[in-house]
């Protein structure tokens, strides 16, 4: 009978076990779900026979809970969860976080700053003799030495820093299960130095002489230009097909990236979410009132990985990867069959998607034996023309799970590439996405409408999203509906002066955008956006780039983002002056802000133009 794994010791004992093989510690509340990296990790090691408990969100303030387990078998496996510890906590202004997704009730504060160096050190100074092995995003994302945006300064590689005797980087299925068996068989943590997908440490005179290294970690602190260097090469390499293993020194150890680890194929892919996940939280979190996290996956299928749309901003290509791989239509219609037997299942299922909703396959033929290009992008400035731009079997997988019994509606909202999607000849899916799979508002991510800043983060010029939105527009009076696009908008993002927010804040009053949320830059760790914000070069050109440091600047031009709202008033003409463009303020139809309020109604409110006669508060 299907159920989940044991989190503390009295559950281990009720199957029987004295010990366990893995003690797999998380940052998160324990979901068993095939969209929690741990929920899949752990899944994967028990199908292949090991005995796997969870210790989730353990008090690293006492050592109780990480002892209650014994020393496992076989070793540790530490996880900060799904997001980076620090994200998780510290909003873009460094402002603590009020809730977090991933813990029971949503309460904050359940796990430390920078998780996987706090949890394995704690292991570590416990279990000094017992394999650790670290993994998830927060590891993978700071496997070499790295600008930390919340100390703001150049850190060491995690592996370093924590002590752990393996990194795995990426999605790791392949590596963990490596990396059990060859323990299992007896050998030594410190002798798994072969296995792709994975970094590990040695002494300098032990260095493996092959792949490139980069400049270490002491060059990296003393030299934004050697930093630079270091980021460029180590997303140069991160290609499972022609990528090298890259080596960067720290001190008297020499870290080792092996090459990466190729991606699980369809056939595995579809055997990972065939796993019997229980596809909710563990009960004991009911009475503190669920995981908040859960409930947009709950009815949700990822029906791929990876994403060659490689923006400059995004960490997929860093952890994933850019060559996108996919799960055959059986398998995502049998998981929509699960999901619709569901509890609570209203016959809705709230997304088919992945990184990028509408990719299914690498984006061109040469990449199966060659690889991506380095150095370049598939679909910015624009699109390559080996592009192959097909939606017919993503669009038969629609089809075929809406017309499933007791599916209502199908619909995509973990985002599309709306410049890929232009691509295609065909538009049937184009159609069909606006007849059948939109919830009243579809999101997309133009980000900017600056050319000079979309360069920056590796993002299609905006004539494209123009196109897109017209036609998008088109077909939806065609099915009369109702229904809008929400673009996603970013703000102080590496290369945007004022003038930049100025032209944005123009072209959305132009289109009749009003966005409600905009999302400020956040700088972290391992994307080439971040090592443009630390060092103000880009790595690719190694050019002078303008970042916007000051937290009054950064407030400006998120402020003409948002110009129509009063209360983003004064920022908005502090702005305006700066940049010498007082011509947009005043009552003009190009004008962005209305002049200065000369007096307040009774109201209390700023009343704009000329003087008004009756009783008023005036300044």
């Amino acid at each position: 009978m299907c159920s989940f794994l044991p989190i503390n010791a009295k559950e281990c004992k009720s199957r029987g076990w004295d010990t366990v093989d893995f003690v797999y510690v998380t940052g998160d509340a324990y979901v068993d779900h095939p969209s929690f990296g741990v929920s899949i990790i752990s899944r994967v090691l028990e199908n292949e026979g090991f005995k796997v408990a969870i210790l989730s969100q353990p008090n690293w303030k006492n050592d109780s809970d990480f002892t209650q387990f014994g020393t496992p078998r076989l070793g540790f496996l530490v996880t900060a969860g799904n997001i980076d510890s620090m994200v998780a906590h510290y909003t873009a202004a460094k402002k603590i976080r009020r809730d977090d997704a991933y813990t029971p009730g949503g309460k904050a504060g359940k796990r430390p700053d920078r998780a996987v160096t706090v949890y394995s050190k704690i292991i570590k100074r416990l279990y000094p003799a017992s394999p650790l092995i670290i993994g998830g995003l927060e590891a993978s994302l700071r496997r070499f030495a790295h600008y930390d945006y919340w100390a703001d300064k150049i850190m060491p590689s995690v592996l370093i820093d924590s002590g752990a005797d393996i990194l795995i980087y990426g999605m790791g299925e392949k590596q963990i299960v490596q990396i059990a068996r060859r323990l299992d068989s007896g050998e030594s943590v410190n002798s798994l130095t072969d296995i792709k997908g994975t970094c590990y440490a040695v002494d300098v005179r032990d260095t493996p002489y092959r792949g490139v290294e980069v400049p270490s970690f002491e060059n990296c602190v003393n030299s934004k230009k050697e930093y630079a260097k270091s980021v460029r090469t180590e997303q140069d390499e991160q290609d499972h097909i022609r990528g090298r293993a890259v080596r960067q020194r720290h001190g008297k150890l020499m870290l080792v990236q092996n090459e990466p680890m190729p991606p699980l194929e369809t056939e595995e892919l579809d055997k990972v979410y065939s796993l019997p996940y229980m596809r909710s939280y563990h009960p004991s979190y009911e009475p503190l009132g669920s995981v908040p996290g859960i409930e947009e996956v709950r009815f949700s299928i990822t029906h791929n990985r990876g994403c060659y749309g490689g923006c400059n901003f995004c960490s997929i290509q860093f952890h994933q990867g850019r060559y996108v791989t996919s799960r055959s239509k059986e398998s995502i219609v049998n998981e929509a069959k699960l999901i619709s037997k569901m509890p609570g299942f209203k016959g809705y299922i709230h997304d088919i998607g992945g990184p990028t909703a509408n990719f299914r396959r690498p984006s061109c033929d040469i990449q199966l034996s060659k690889g991506l290009c380095k150095g370049k992008k598939c679909l910015a400035p624009k699109p390559c023309p080996n592009l192959i731009a097909d939606h017919s079997e993503y669009l038969d997988i629609l089809r075929s799970v809406r017309s499933l019994p007791n599916i209502k509606k199908v619909f995509i909202r973990s985002g599309i590439r709306y410049d890929y999607l232009l691509q295609d000849k065909d538009d049937t899916f184009f159609k069909e996405l606006v007849k059948y799979h939109v919830s009243g508002q579809l999101k997309v991510a133009p980000e900017h409408c600056s050319a000079a800043v979309l360069d920056k983060m590796g993002k299609p010029h905006i004539e494209a999203y123009i196109e897109f939105s017209k036609r998008y527009f088109s077909y939806t009076n065609s099915v009369h509906k109702e229904q809008y696009l929400v673009p996603y908008l970013m703000s102080s993002h590496p290369g945007s002066t004022l003038d930049d927010a100025i032209e944005l804040a123009c072209f959305l009053k132009k289109n009749h955008i009003r966005p409600e949320q905009v999302q400020d830059f956040y700088p972290t760790p391992g994307t080439i956006s971040t090592c443009m914000f630390y060092t103000g070069l880009d790595p690719y050109t190694m050019e002078p780039v303008y970042v916007a440091k000051t937290s009054h600047e950064k407030a400006m031009q998120r402020a003409l983002l948002q110009y129509y709202d009063p209360k983003k008033r004064e920022l908005c003409e502090e702005a305006l002056r700066r940049a010498h463009r007082q011509d947009l303020i005043g009552s003009g139809k190009n004008c962005l802000i209305p002049p200065a309020p000369r007096q307040y109604n009774k109201n209390k409110r700023p009343v704009y133009g000329k003087k008004q006669t009756g009783k008023r508060k005036t300044k």
